[in-house]
């Protein structure tokens, strides 16, 4: 299973209605680089200079940053006193204003100890009657919260956050929208809530919203969230830049943990942000109907500005990249790219795996026989399009225009249960496996893992000697589940074993938590993923 080259296509251009092509036009980004991974490599002076910091400034500025929070929590607490969910008084109260300059100062303060001395702003901030939303991307780190002290915006945050100590408070006081996980209808409520305030003629201040829904290392845009869109009302993008000479803010799924980062950029001398505010975007009115083409041009504006790539990635391929199984997926796996198309066909994998054994026996009764393009699509109940041929070409290796039905299944079923290696490895030799005692050999062996794992090759011949101790030429599933059970870290000593150990600062949370702050409302049974593979923007 590989990636092949494919020719760039066209894309819209950044426009409030632009929805067919346009010349130099920014394509999705190749998915060769994790946007959930973020390796920190430090030199032995930079080390030096930690240990220094750690010893001397790090211990000054934690007190002070910590000072700081508790000397904003009183005033924070008396403004934030009464019913949250009643209209903000217009005009404000002169008491409440010299309150929110002071948290401002306060704040700020905070940032400036932190090393954070200067904060660069570029463009201007739009009246909330101008734009109620203002989108902020790319959303990599926990500092990406100074731009919210900073206007003392409102965000959509977790209703757990409220109960914080102190941080709770300092919350409250920006008058956020909680959403609630365990509120089946909170989502729905989020998203009206939010289209009142829009509408309220800028009485409530402006949401900042990360559409991003969870944070990554800056390298592309990942696909953004259609929950901040679907109100339909006119946002203002503003792009975040950390150009620090040493990474120490961004914060993913995989790299340094949380409190690394902060001890790490607490021990810089000077830390930089810039903040770009972008004109405002107000959307057509096929926009206004389809959120998740909003979203994407929104997206688009946003990552011309950085100068980044845009990818089709979302925070569901981190957990598919990070999932705790015996088969943990490389950095260069093509399954991200897989999940990408299976979802680009408005198919939905979490609701595919019901039909794994359905497929598995279509594959199996083929007996390895190759299809075609249009035999897939058939199979798939799809129609042939350029998103099925790129989701082909996965599998087609040597460009001759077929492909083993038995490898996608052996993909969906990594995409659909990432964390099921013996599950995956089961359907596999039922596929793979003789009529006689669903045996395999070692071809099979390898095409299996190799699918499996999203790589163009595999060296199995040492895993298959090990597990074939018999040397019959062949393993069942019972030999491989055998195997599997006694050394269950087989993947790494046998097949990559030049490799360095895959190694994971996030432990990978058994349902979908994004990390950031800020929560993500995006209604679970919208339809805007599939509406967006209709309206593809490349």
């Amino acid at each position: 299973m590989r990636l092949r080259g494919r020719g760039p296509r066209d894309a819209p251009a950044s426009g409030a209605a632009s929805s067919t092509g346009a010349d130099g036009a920014r394509r999705l980004a190749p998915p060769g680089r994790n946007p959930f991974v973020h390796e920190l490599r430090l030199s032995a002076l930079q080390k030096a200079q930690i240990a220094a910091m750690t010893l001397t400034l790090f211990p000054i500025r934690l007190l002070l940053a910590a000072f700081m929070m508790l000397l904003a929590w009183p005033f924070a607490l008396v403004a934030s006193l009464g019913p949250t969910e009643r209209d903000p008084e217009q005009p404000l109260a002169l008491w409440r204003k010299v309150v929110d300059v002071l948290l401002k100062a306060i704040m700020r303060a905070m940032w400036f100890v932190g090393g954070f001395h200067w904060v660069t702003v570029k463009g201007r901030q739009a009246l909330p009657t101008e734009a109620a939303i203002l989108t902020l991307a790319p959303h990599s780190s926990y500092f990406d919260a100074i731009p919210v002290t900073m206007t003392m915006s409102s965000i959509v945050m977790k209703a757990e956050s409220r109960d914080i100590p102190i941080w709770g408070t300092l919350i409250k006081y920006i008058r956020p929208v909680f959403v609630s996980r365990s509120d089946q209808d909170s989502r729905r409520r989020t998203v009206e809530e939010i289209k009142r305030r829009a509408q309220s003629n800028g009485k409530w201040p402006q949401i900042m919203i990360f559409p991003e829904g969870t944070c990554t290392n800056r390298t592309c845009l990942i696909t953004f969230k259609p929950g901040a869109f679907i109100p339909g009302v006119p946002v203002q993008p503003v792009v975040l830049r950390y150009p620090n000479q040493l990474d120490t803010i961004t914060w993913t799924w995989q790299g340094p943990g949380a409190l690394e980062i902060l001890w790490l950029t607490l021990c810089q001398f000077h830390n930089q942000l810039e903040i770009e505010f972008l004109p405002v975007y107000s959307p057509s009115e096929e926009e206004r109907k389809d959120p998740a083409l909003y979203a994407n041009n929104v997206r688009r504006v946003m990552a011309e500005a950085l100068g980044v790539s845009v990818t089709d990635y979302t925070f569901e391929d981190c957990q598919l990249a990070l999932a705790e199984g015996q088969l943990r997926l490389p950095v260069d796996t093509c399954l991200l790219e897989f999940a990408r198309l299976v979802r680009g066909l408005g198919l939905k994998p979490e609701k595919l795996e019901k039909d794994l054994d359905r497929y598995a026996e279509s594959a199996r009764m083929a007996g390895g026989r190759k299809v075609s393009l249009s035999e897939f699509a058939a199979s798939l109940e799809v129609p042939v399009s350029d998103t099925l041929g790129d989701m082909f070409s996965l599998f087609d290796e040597s460009g001759s225009g077929e492909m083993d039905p038995r490898e996608y299944v052996v993909a969906l079923s990594v995409v659909c249960r990432p964390a099921q290696t013996l599950d995956t490895m089961q359907l596999a030799f039922q596929m793979y496996g003789s009529q006689e005692n669903g045996s395999i050999d070692e071809d099979a062996l390898a095409s299996i893992l190799k699918t499996a794992l999203g790589v163009a090759g595999l060296a199995v011949t040492d895993l298959f000697q090990a597990i074939d101790q018999e040397e019959k030429g062949s393993i069942t599933f019972a030999d491989f589940s055998r195997f599997a059970e006694m050394y269950p870290d087989f993947a790494e000593e046998y097949l990559y074993p030049d490799r360095p150990p895959f190694e994971s600062c996030a432990q990978t949370p058994l349902s979908p938590t994004p990390n950031g702050f800020c929560a993500d409302f995006s209604p679970e049974n919208s339809d805007a993923g599939n509406t967006a593979a209709r309206k593809k923007l490349d």
